[in-house]
């Protein structure tokens, strides 16, 4: 019964009748797993003459689907009409909304108008009036979305939303395209040393940010247009970035047995606070910060194939400075079967909380991607976000509800998204 979403009676009805009709049964419609973690939604009906026999049947079956608890009843969404090619909203109508309806959902629907819409939306929201907040959307939408999510979280616990050390869960569940199940998912805080900046899941320094803001000019292009673009001018102008590389690894032993024989081999300092922080300097072409594996058309395994949605860990990527044949050399392997993290001058390791702190240069100056004054972009999961010289990022394990199956069940995902 777990599968069956919905239970109605089943009438026959002449053309144009829309109430009454003979009663021939009850139709059950149930939610099918099928290839590629794809779900379909099906029926399954049941012949009856009896009126007695099948209202009895449809009280009793509606009764137990009534009795599962986390199944939402009421659902507050946001459409984002630029998303999927224009797409969104017409999957969302066509292809969600009836579902919805089908199983009794009661649905707010917010079809956004300009960025930052949902996140004002959000921050008026009463929360407790629904059981869930979807989003139907590109990677902007929903990033936009769990911010605003998370956001409104503080506010009604009364907490100061500049600076935020201990964070409260998101009081309902997050959907994604919701697959009927609820799991826990860790999302970070990024903060400069005074404020809160954001929610998000994921972060790119250097090449990842600087391909975004050089793709952010021009928002003229088609989309896969503007992103061959962009990666093809950065990796043109390829350069790195200097600067210190803060971070508190994970504390499991296996793990950290592997980080410190790194940090050995490669003659990273180790703090002598009690916290244990490590610290590296140099110059780097890339600098990934991970709280998920982050799934992709480029690369099927994942950008952090070694994380999941939620095992309290951060994966840091960190990619120093090397040749621009070598660094396509990594790029082009996330895309194959091959250790893309198999070259000497790329490393990995398991944190809670990291610190980025660039270099400060008089007289930077970039053609393209690098803002003046020293204001460094960031990619924050496919959103760009500028003005932050020093930014902390921590993890916080399991602080939102996610509608979906579990990341263990989608190796051979095909999900795409826009981080690069």
């Amino acid at each position: 019964m777990k599968d069956v979403f919905s239970v109605k009676l089943k009438r026959r009805r002449f053309v144009g009748q829309k109430k009454g009709g003979t009663l021939l049964g009850i139709t059950l419609f149930v939610c099918l797993k099928k290839e590629d973690n794809k779900l379909k939604d099906s029926t399954v009906n049941f012949n009856n003459l009896s009126e007695d026999h099948c209202h009895e049947w449809f009280r009793c079956l509606k009764e137990i689907l009534n009795g599962f608890q986390n199944r939402p009843k009421s659902l507050k969404v946001f459409v984002n009409p630029n998303s999927h090619e224009r797409e969104a909203p017409h999957i969302y109508y066509e292809q969600v909304a009836p579902l919805f309806k089908l199983a009794d959902i009661q649905t707010d629907v917010t079809v956004t108008e300009y960025k930052g819409h949902a996140l004002s939306v959000l921050k008026e929201c009463e929360l407790q009036a629904f059981d869930g907040v979807v989003c139907v959307g590109g990677d902007g939408s929903i990033s936009e979305v769990a911010h605003g999510l998370l956001l409104k979280a503080q506010m009604d616990a009364g907490k100061e939303t500049d600076y935020i050390l201990t964070p409260v869960r998101a009081p309902v569940p997050f959907g994604i395209i919701p697959a009927g199940h609820i799991q826990p998912v860790d999302i970070c805080t990024f903060s400069s040393p005074s404020k809160l900046l954001r929610f998000g899941f994921s972060a790119m320094f250097a090449f990842g940010a600087r391909t975004l803001a050089l793709a952010e000019k021009h928002r003229w292009m088609p989309p896969n247009q503007r992103k061959d673009f962009a990666v093809i001018r950065t990796l043109a102008s390829l350069k790195p970035e200097e600067c210190e590389l803060s971070f508190l690894p994970l504390n499991n032993p296996q793990q950290c047995f592997q980080e410190n024989d790194r940090m050995k081999k490669d003659g990273i300092k180790k703090s002598d606070s009690k916290d244990q922080w490590h610290k590296i300097e140099g110059h780097f072409l890339n600098v990934s910060i991970m709280a998920i594996p982050c799934l992709c058309a480029m690369a099927p395994r994942g950008l952090a194939p070694n994380t999941r949605l939620n095992n309290g860990s951060l994966a840091l990527i960190v990619v120093r400075n090397t040749s621009r044949a070598d660094f396509i050399k990594h790029l082009k392997r996330y895309a194959s079967v091959k250790n893309q993290f198999n070259f000497p001058f790329v490393e990995t390791y398991t944190a809670q909380e990291v610190k980025i702190q660039p270099t400060l240069k008089n007289g930077f100056e970039t053609e393209d991607n690098v803002p003046e004054g020293g204001n460094y972009p960031w990619n924050i999961d496919g959103d760009l976000m500028e003005g932050a010289l020093e930014v902390h990022v921590r993890v916080h394990p399991q602080l939102i509800n996610l509608y979906g199956v579990s990341i263990d069940d989608l190796d051979d995902s095909k999900a795409t998204c826009g981080c690069l």
